[in-house]
């Protein structure tokens, strides 16, 4: 699981790193190794890999090149990006607790007060991540996590990882940071002072629709070491075709970024100035308040926005032709959402609004078509809206 010296730009690094050239052929992309067992050399002497839920081949390559490409040291890849945030309460003892954003994926806050409140007796808080004398409020003798999104999803709201990072510190706390929406690309929390790094793999890392993924970095062995013990006993491990498909999609990653964060750029430029549309969340915006800090610590401001529509929803839906309605974010294809039906829709409407996630807010998953083909899109969508 150890990465390779990274001595490369990043673009030349999602395309070399972790050494996944396959030693016995050549072969360029790594074999997809089906088999679960492996035959010991002689009895007592078991091999390198000996049982797939454990270890394999096609997986490590994935997990050598993401630790290598967020700047960690060791990858554990998992078969979903629930998996992976599951795997981190996994560290975590009976009537542990954990402070996270309010501005929260649906599917982590359903994970933390739906499941695990209940079978593992954790205890979570939900505050402000933008004023840090709330979270320090809100710490608790048995605090032992600070979860962060950033930017969140579908706020887009910047947190101060550094910041974050000094206050657990001080306190002996975990940080775990999903970086689905940034990737490696444009935010490495390790190089911040993350103890953990989560993706889900599904989205950006993957990239084209077509496989369910996690993965966590690390760069502490021993963290590893625990990490991966339990993702054993638990048996959340990918297939390894799953594994082979997201190494595939890292490598096109830096280039598809690009255009994800400039065609995101363009649309959320246009829909500002838009009839029937209120507020746009996008920290590429100068006058977005985490504006400034996402300069800091990311090197773009990604592919994901929200808006709220003033107008009729189904008819604006409805009438989208090169975007796709539809779960999920990062592909290639552009993706319009609902976050009070789709990824949000199991959090109570009162408290969707306490967060500030109102009934008529659209998420934009921005692909990499053409910029002026999705502007014309959300254009005669508009129209239909009126």
């Amino acid at each position: 699981m150890n990465a390779k010296t990274r001595t490369s730009s990043l673009a030349t690094r999602c395309i070399h790193a972790g050494d996944t050239v396959d030693t016995v052929t050549g072969a360029v992309m790594p074999p997809v190794y089906t088999s679960t067992t492996y035959r010991q050399a002689e009895f007592g002497e078991p091999q390198e890999f000996y049982y797939s839920r454990t270890r394999n081949p096609t997986r490590e390559a994935l997990e050598r090149c993401v630790a290598d490409l967020e700047s960690g040291d060791y990858g554990i890849a998992y078969g979903a990006g629930m998996a992976a945030t599951a795997g981190v309460l996994d560290l975590l003892d009976t009537g542990a607790h954990v402070v996270a954003p309010q501005d929260l994926y649906g599917g982590t806050l359903r994970l933390f007060n739906g499941v695990r409140q209940r079978t593992s007796g954790l205890e979570f808080s939900l505050v402000d991540f933008a004023h840090l004398d709330h979270v320090a409020a809100a710490l608790r003798p048995s605090t032992r996590l600070l979860w962060v999104e950033t930017p969140t999803n579908p706020l887009l709201k910047v947190i101060d990882l550094q910041a974050v990072v000094a206050l657990a510190k001080e306190h002996n706390l975990l940080v775990g940071v999903d970086n689905t929406f940034a990737t490696p690309c444009l935010q490495r929390p390790l190089e911040l002072g993350a103890d953990i790094v989560m993706h889900s793999t599904t989205k950006y890392l993957g990239g084209h629709s077509d496989v369910i993924g996690g993965l966590n970095v690390v760069r502490d062995e021993a963290l590893a070491r625990e990490l991966v013990s339990l993702r054993s006993a638990v048996g959340s491990v990918p297939g390894p075709l799953d594994a082979y498909l997201v190494l595939r999609g890292v490598k096109t990653l830096a280039l598809r970024m690009e255009r994800h964060c400039s065609n995101a750029q363009a649309l959320a430029e246009w829909l500002r100035g838009q009839d029937g549309i209120g507020q746009v969340h996008f920290p590429g915006f100068a006058d977005h308040p985490g504006h400034e800090l996402a300069k800091r610590q990311m090197s773009g401001f990604g592919g994901m926005l929200a808006f709220e529509l003033h107008g009729e929803l189904p008819a604006f839906m409805n009438a989208l032709q090169v975007f796709t309605v539809a779960e999920s974010l990062g592909g290639v294809e552009s993706l319009a959402g609902h976050p009070a039906t789709m990824s949000h829709s199991n959090v109570p409407a009162d408290e969707r609004l306490a967060m500030g996630i109102p009934d008529n807010l659209v998420r934009l998953s921005a692909g990499i078509e053409a910029s002026d083909d999705l502007i014309g899109d959300l254009e005669q969508a508009l129209k239909a809206a009126v």
